[in-house]
């Protein structure tokens, strides 16, 4: 929701601080949004295409603590952090501050949870920071603790918080929830991709020397339960919120000095009817990946970095019955299923090597508990051979991997590391492939291909793939091809369900394409309400669903 920003400044003194020192010639006062619904943020992305300056904006990510603002002026490419400076002596005092408590935290006991740690924290900061009120109690006190003017207390509360319990610099950056991507190098402004904007932006961030990044990526590292030395100076890791982040330390990989890229991901998951209302994927598409999970088809999701396959991947796990026991296993957690039964198994790559915890060991083990469905995060290595043993024993497996086409993904699966055989490429039942596209200048995610594994042919000397979807980049639509065609729907989906005449298949299928149709058409789009609708469907069938078809 949109206002003015003035009115918010008049009980802001943080903001009103900033706009009255803003440069004149930045154009006219950007426009207060009290938060980006999915619809506004389509419109600053379309209106920043043609007039950068209209796109101005300016939105709080502050807490509890206190005010934080972001404001991004698209004309200039500029995101700009907007906290309450702490220079010259203020920081000077933070870091006695700081190192007072680390002191006395060092005679604490050991904190278990997150809560325990903001606890922690508030105690030791009222215990060293006391106000200037020169009295009897404040000249006793004076020999252990440290000073500072009342109106300076609050300040030094909120970087204290932030640094040992936020991101510390990057803080902002975290809390802002319109954020894809954050690439810092070196000492360099960071820069990062918004979700209105389909270019980077340059921000105000930066560390101020090598050895502040350098502690701030070994202190986030040790956070994050993957700690970076000079002798493993690449981790890959999921931070608190969920994001992934990589970090390259050391200049000696590096040249211009210790560099982190951060990928975050939605606090809650998109859900496929999203997904079909930005164009990701039709609702026909929608429908028949519901079909292939019901009747437990194997499933990839495969294409270069940074198209959204695990977007897609986490999307479609509403269509799985809610009643089902799911096991996923990952190196960095991702994966989002609403069930009640879900096991998340995640690698531990750290410590001795007999601590150390491999994908293998964990598609091991999920095995032994015979899940309804595994979800593996992506395939990488020897655990793609574990994936195809439970595709093999029943069990359905969806994942991610990166490969452009068929034939590359059949490459890289028959080769080192994972070896499958070629024979038995085809317990892949569906595989899907995503990319990022360029359409009328935007950037944005389309499944681009859907190829059903017919089986493994000796006399054609390879496995046989069928097309059945395949995205029309000139008019931005999903064509399906396998109407009457489709050999997963009629031979095996068909076959589960029951049906005599197997070309029935695809009346269910236009069934199912009605209610995401109809879902879309009701703005029904937020994960949880598609949740909902699909548990009333799964417990009750079309007549109970909340609309009608």
């Amino acid at each position: 929701m949109r206002k003015s920003v003035f009115a918010v400044a008049d009980e802001s003194p943080l903001l009103k601080a900033y706009l009255d020192e803003m440069p004149v010639g930045m154009g006219p006062p950007p426009m207060y949004y009290e938060s980006l619904s999915v619809k506004e943020l389509n419109e600053i992305r379309k209106s920043a295409l043609y007039d950068p300056m209209a796109a101005n904006m300016i939105y709080s990510v502050g807490d509890e603590l206190g005010d934080a603002y972001i404001h991004v002026y698209p004309a200039l490419n500029q995101y700009i952090s907007v906290e309450w400076p702490i220079v010259g002596d203020k920081r000077a005092i933070l870091d006695r501050i700081r190192a007072a408590m680390l002191v006395r935290a060092s005679k604490e006991k050991a904190i278990k949870t997150d809560e325990e740690r903001k606890e922690l924290i508030e105690t030791l900061f009222n215990e060293v920071v006391r106000t200037r009120d020169s009295g009897f109690v404040d000249r006793i006190r004076k020999s252990y603790t440290i000073a500072v003017p009342e109106e300076d207390r609050a300040l030094y509360r909120y970087y204290i918080h932030r640094d040992i319990n936020g991101y510390g610099p990057i803080n902002t950056i975290m809390r802002d929830p319109y954020i894809e991507d954050v690439h810092a190098i070196g000492i360099e402004n960071i820069h990062l991709i918004h979700k209105a904007f389909q270019y980077g932006l340059e921000s105000n961030i930066k560390f101020t020397d090598d050895a502040h990044l350098n502690s701030f990526l070994i202190a986030l590292s040790e956070r994050i339960g993957r700690p970076v030395t000079p002798t493993r100076p690449i981790v890959d890791g999921a931070m608190p919120d969920g994001s992934r982040i990589n970090i390259v330390y050391s200049e000696d990989i590096s040249r211009k000095g210790s560099s982190f890229t951060i990928r975050k991901f939605a606090a809650e998951p998109i859900s496929c009817v999203q997904l079909v209302k930005w164009g990701t994927m039709s609702a026909k598409l929608a429908a028949y990946i519901w079909l292939c999970l019901e009747n437990k088809m194997n499933m990839i999701f495969s294409g270069e970095t940074a198209s959204g396959k695990t977007t897609s991947l986490n999307a479609i796990l509403s269509l799985i019955d809610h009643r089902n026991k799911i096991f996923s296993a990952e190196d960095t957690p991702e994966v989002k299923p609403p069930h009640a039964t879900w096991q998340r198994l995640v690698s531990r790559e750290s410590g001795p090597k007999e601590y150390q915890v491999t994908m293998f060991d964990l598609m091991r083990a999920a095995l032994r508990s015979r899940p309804d469905y595994l979800i593996i995060g992506e395939i990488r290595g020897e655990e793609g051979r574990v994936a195809f043993q439970a595709m093999q024993t029943g069990i359905p497996v969806l994942s991610t991997f990166h490969a452009a086409n068929a034939t590359k993904f059949i490459q890289r699966f028959t080769g080192d590391p994972i070896n499958v055989p070629m024979t038995f490429i085809d317990n892949v039942n569906v595989l899907m492939f995503q990319s990022a596209v360029n359409v009328d200048g935007k950037i944005l995610r389309r499944v681009t291909s859907v190829e059903e594994f017919v089986g493994y042919s000796k006399e054609e000397g390879g496995v046989l793939t069928k097309n059945v979807f395949k995205w029309d980049p000139i008019t931005d639509t999903h064509q399906f091809r396998g109407f009457q065609n489709s050999y997963i729907l009629e031979e095996k989906v068909a076959a589960e369900h029951g049906f005599l005449d197997k070309r029935k298949i695809y009346d269910e299928l236009d069934k199912r394409e009605a209610i995401i149709k109809k879902m879309a058409d009701n703005d029904i789009t937020d994960h949880r309400a598609v949740n909902a609708a699909l548990v009333r469907y799964f417990e009750g069938g079309v007549e109970n669903l909340p609309f009608f078809i």
